[in-house]
């Protein structure tokens, strides 16, 4: 199938890449924008059954008027003293001057004796901040311009003033993040032309992945917006960053796959035009099953209870269908026409390198190999042995820089009220029939509140102005809201005691940030456990496939799941045992799963179908092993080093979680690459031997010559 693919893309080059051009072209004219499916809540990602989700469905009902976010305006004395009555009027005389501004998207201004920090250390001022959507660059502004009058406002008064919350604390880092990105993104090419330059001496080898991928991620972003909008999906924002490096990194793979093959085959003495079918013919299966097992990892993510995750898989197995559409279409296309003028100016292409780093290292593995199966395994284990240690971080802001305005308004309001004064647990009280509740009701329900584990602080009661069933009680903790202890706390002990406590003919609702989180801490949990087994199971399966055996698919899945326990174990290893970080970010072992599971089985398909084709060619298996890694290393530590670095670059950014994403899965891919598929997988091939093909033994010659047949020239050692 893949010769006769070969032989139509070669012979109607201009038209395939006629055709591409047309298609991408009407795709990107026709297609809705990526941003009409973008949702940036957290709980809208998670299913109805979650408390946390019927408690805000509960109070967009019961309160309307309630702003999407909050700015929280933190007011001490300069010199550190208590405030007096005379500050606390100043501070009221703030608010309505502020308010008098009229700045947009903003509301509210509540102060008052109750905005007194018991202590008289901090004197607040709530401003709601209401947009259409929590992302909306309007509330950035809303909050500069709040700071903006500050300073004037207080004058001369002895007071300061900061300005604390979500959306401040992004205002705050907003540079940050741009940066860290736009840093990411020119790393990503610098990396991918600078390394393909270095292998191949060619600018336009070296510049055809970039060129290509740009135009693939534009066709990309309209099909998934298309599918979004078919199917009534929502996206995290974090998509299109997602997009752009799963499409770089298996987009660079696979065309690296296509270049090392078709520069053998050239090598070998076909013309340019042979070159390419025999390429195709040959890659062609190997990167169909690869991108058949990142596609099929992806959709597994359908299963997962959390809306981010399943909306998340369809959106990156269509990119991966593109970019595998690409490689073997566009691509050999477009090389077919160029020849050798892929590798201009360098004449190096045309010389097998004699005594190269990789015919060693396949040397060492060829001659040893349970002693690299050995070594190699047990450093995966070791690392592995961490995840034991692992706790999940929710505390996004404690990764910020902490000399920001924000940070150091939150620090003051925590001091001054409780920890969980800037996230408040809030509590909702409702009869469930539409029967209004009583004032003794809610006046017990928030006195017994006081008593509940982990309350440090509870607000005065809320009624609800459009439901008199519905009645508000934020409670404050006293450990931070969005820490471990917290989610814990409302997750095991403080949900049910509020349950207990809601008066006969009432029941109560749990909501806000760390409810939310608690909640979204046990369905990563549940979807991770189905995730990944699944996932196991279907990536055997097209292996099996592939492979046309049971015994290697069952060691390959092996090891892709040690190498995932590796990764995350190395990160719990330096984060939490070096840093003393109390966790890891949360979002981690998704992360590793797209990057490090799925992307990284495309090395082992490689290596094992390298295996595979040289046990074909009438190699002993530890021979084979050796020349498996002599002709595949390459291709898979520069795949590897592409990727890895990319994400290494975000440990430079000041920011914890972007460092701990980079240096997990930077370490994860080069564990991937060059443990995994480098010297463990062909090691424990080799060691097995033929056995590893059972039962279909894929590793006899096909020339029907038998296993054990010696190639018949040396020219086939190289094909």
């Amino acid at each position: 199938m893949f010769e006769r693919l070969g032989r139509f893309v070669v012979g109607k080059a201009w038209w395939v890449i006629g055709g591409w051009v047309l298609a991408a072209i009407a795709i990107v004219v026709t297609s809705p924008s990526l941003s009409d499916i973008t949702s940036a809540d957290q709980e809208s990602f998670l299913p109805r059954s979650y408390e946390s989700v019927q408690a805000t469905e509960l109070a967009t009902k019961a309160f309307p008027q309630a702003a999407t976010a909050t700015a929280t305006i933190v007011v001490k004395r300069g010199d550190g003293k208590p405030l007096t009555p005379a500050d606390e009027a100043r501070v009221g005389q703030l608010a309505q001057a502020l308010k008098g501004r009229n700045i947009p998207q903003t509301a509210g201004y509540l102060t008052g004796p109750q905005a007194v920090a018991p202590d008289k250390s901090v004197q607040i001022i709530s401003v709601g901040l209401d947009a259409d959507t929590p992302d909306d660059p309007k509330l950035l502004d809303a909050v500069r311009d709040l700071r903006a009058g500050l300073g004037p406002d207080l004058a001369g008064s002895g007071l300061t003033a900061g300005v604390a919350g979500d959306v401040a604390s992004f205002v705050d880092n907003e540079d940050t993040f741009n940066s860290a990105f736009a840093v990411v993104g020119v790393a990503t090419i610098i990396l991918i032309i600078g390394l393909i330059l270095i292998i191949f001496r060619s600018p336009i080898a070296a510049l055809l992945p970039v060129v290509v991928i740009s135009v693939v991620m534009s066709v990309t972003t309209g099909l998934v917006a298309a599918a979004g909008k078919a199917f009534d999906l929502n996206v995290s924002q974090d998509l299109q960053t997602i997009l752009l490096i799963v499409l770089f990194g298996i987009g660079t793979d696979y065309i690296l796959f296509l270049l090392f093959r078709y520069r053998e085959r050239l090598r070998a003495g076909d013309d340019k035009r042979t070159a390419m079918i025999v390429t195709v013919q040959r890659v062609g299966e190997v990167i169909t099953s690869a991108a058949g097992a990142v596609i099929v990892a992806f959709l597994v993510l359908l299963l997962a209870s959390l809306g981010f995750f399943g909306s998340l898989g369809p959106a990156l197995a269509i990119a991966v269908g593109v970019m595998l559409v690409t490689s073997l279409t566009l691509i050999p296309a477009i090389v077919s026409l160029l020849g050798r003028w892929v590798f201009w100016p360098s004449k190096a292409w045309q010389r097998t390198p004699k005594a190269s780093l990789s015919r060693r290292l396949g040397g060492a593995v060829g001659r040893k190999p349970a002693l690299v199966a050995a070594a190699s395994g047990a450093l995966l284990v070791a690392l592995a042995a961490g995840v034991l240690s692992y706790q999940a971080d929710y505390d996004f802001s404690a990764g910020f820089p902490q000399d920001t305005e924000s940070a150091r308004a939150a620090k003051d309001l925590q001091r001054g009220f409780a920890a969980g004064a800037l996230a408040p647990t809030e509590v909702y009280l409702t009869t469930g029939n539409g029967t209004p509740l009583t004032d003794q009701q809610v006046t017990d329900f928030a006195a017994a509140s006081a008593d509940a584990p982990g309350v440090a602080r509870v607000q005065p009661a809320e009624r609800s102005t459009t439901d008199p069933s519905v009645a508000r009680i934020n409670l404050l903790l006293d450990e931070n809201p969005v820490s471990n202890e917290a989610i814990t706390l409302v997750r095991d002990d403080l949900r049910d005691a509020l349950h207990a406590k809601a008066p006969s003919g009432t029941k109560a609702l749990v909501g806000g940030p760390t409810a939310i989180f608690a909640d979204i801490n046990s369905a990563n949990n549940r979807d991770l456990s189905v995730i990944l087994p699944v996932a196991a199971g279907l990536i055997a399966l097209i292996l099996a496939l592939l492979l046309r055996s049971l015994v290697a698919p069952i060691y390959l899945v092996i090891a892709v799941l040690l190498n995932f326990a590796a990764t995350l174990g190395a990160t719990v290893y330096l984060f939490q045992g070096l840093e003393g970080k109390p966790g890891v970010t949360f979002q981690l072992p998704i992360i590793l799963y797209l990057f490090v599971v799925a992307i990284g089985t495309d090395y082992n398909i490689l290596m094992i179908a390298r295996l595979r084709e040289e046990a074909r060619e009438g190699h002993e298996p530890h021979q084979a092993a050796a020349i498996g890694v002599e002709h595949a290393g390459p291709t898979v530590a520069a795949a590897g080093l592409i990727l890895a670095g990319t994400f290494g670059v975000l440990m430079l950014a000041p920011i914890s979680f972007l460092q701990q994403m980079g240096f997990a899965v930077a370490i994860g891919i080069v564990l991937s690459a060059f443990v995994m598929s480098m010297f463990f997988v062909p090691a424990l091939t080799g060691l097995i031997g033929h056995k590893a093909w059972w039962p279909g033994h894929g590793d006899e010659r096909r020339d029907g010559g038998g296993r054990h047949a010696a190639p018949e020239s040396a020219s086939e050692v190289q094909v």
